[in-house]
């Protein structure tokens, strides 16, 4: 059997003195989209930050368990370290963009610690500007400047010229409009499908389902339902808490 990319195993954290997960435990296969999907506050956010080991007070304490890439526990390693050596890449929410700073600018920061070539920086400074071309029209902007769903383009644009192949993406859709949404998802999609690997929280749930391969529902800090998208949109008790049905 092929080892995952990613492995989360019997994963505990704790902010302060408050347990946040229970013991999660889920996996990440090379080029697969994986979702988790959840109500606010059920762990989805803090899943993602130990991954991209944030430090505390940014992200919780792992207290129990383990995080491998490829095999390799990444338990202790820099944040930096995970984007220049691991090549994941946290869209956060909110974006965090630096909005005193041009596009360009917000772009060039996220190539500092690569340590590929310029052709290999300049490919991707195109391929950035060719998903989004909003982005190129704007790039001598202050960040600041951009609409809600142009500061989206540009974090995930950021997470690409870091030079990642896996994108982990924490509420995407928040605060856009639903023809921006579509978009941002059909160009994920289109990242996935040229190997990007992609972990996704997503409030919207059923859009969430039809955009990834497979789920995991956290509750409370812990998975309640895993399974295929297709399996987890048939589930009752899914479809009842997350999916309107």
């Amino acid at each position: 059997m092929t080892t995952p990319l990613l492995e989360v195993e019997n994963l505990y954290v704790k902010y302060g003195n408050i347990e946040a997960l229970h013991g999660i435990s889920f996996t990440v296969g090379e080029g697969e989209i994986v979702t988790l999907i959840g109500a606010n506050g059920a762990g989805k956010s803090t899943t993602l930050m130990s991954i991209a080991q944030l430090p505390p007070p940014e992200a919780p304490k792992v207290i129990k368990g383990d995080i491998r890439f490829k095999g390799r526990s990444i338990l202790g390693m820099s944040a930096d370290k995970v984007v220049s050596d691991l090549h994941m890449a946290l869209v956060p929410e909110g974006r965090h963009i630096f909005g005193n700073l041009t596009v360009e600018e917000n772009l060039k920061i996220a190539t500092y610690s690569r340590k590929d070539g310029q052709a290999e920086i300049d490919r991707d400074y195109k391929r950035v500007y060719t998903l989004f071309p909003r982005l190129d029209e704007r790039k001598k902007q202050r960040s600041e400047s951009l609409s809600g769903g142009e500061q989206q383009m540009l974090a995930v644009g950021r997470a690409i010229l870091s030079g990642c192949r896996v994108i982990m993406l924490d509420e995407p859709s928040m605060g856009l409009a639903p023809l921006l949404m579509y978009d941002m998802f059909r160009t994920l999609r289109e990242l996935n499908e040229e190997g990007m690997t992609i972990l996704l929280i997503e409030q919207n749930a059923n859009l969430a389902l039809k955009f990834a391969h497979r789920g995991y529902v956290i509750d409370t800090g812990e998975i309640v339902a895993q399974g295929s998208s297709a399996e987890l949109m048939e589930n009752p008790e899914v479809k009842k808490a997350y999916l309107g049905g």
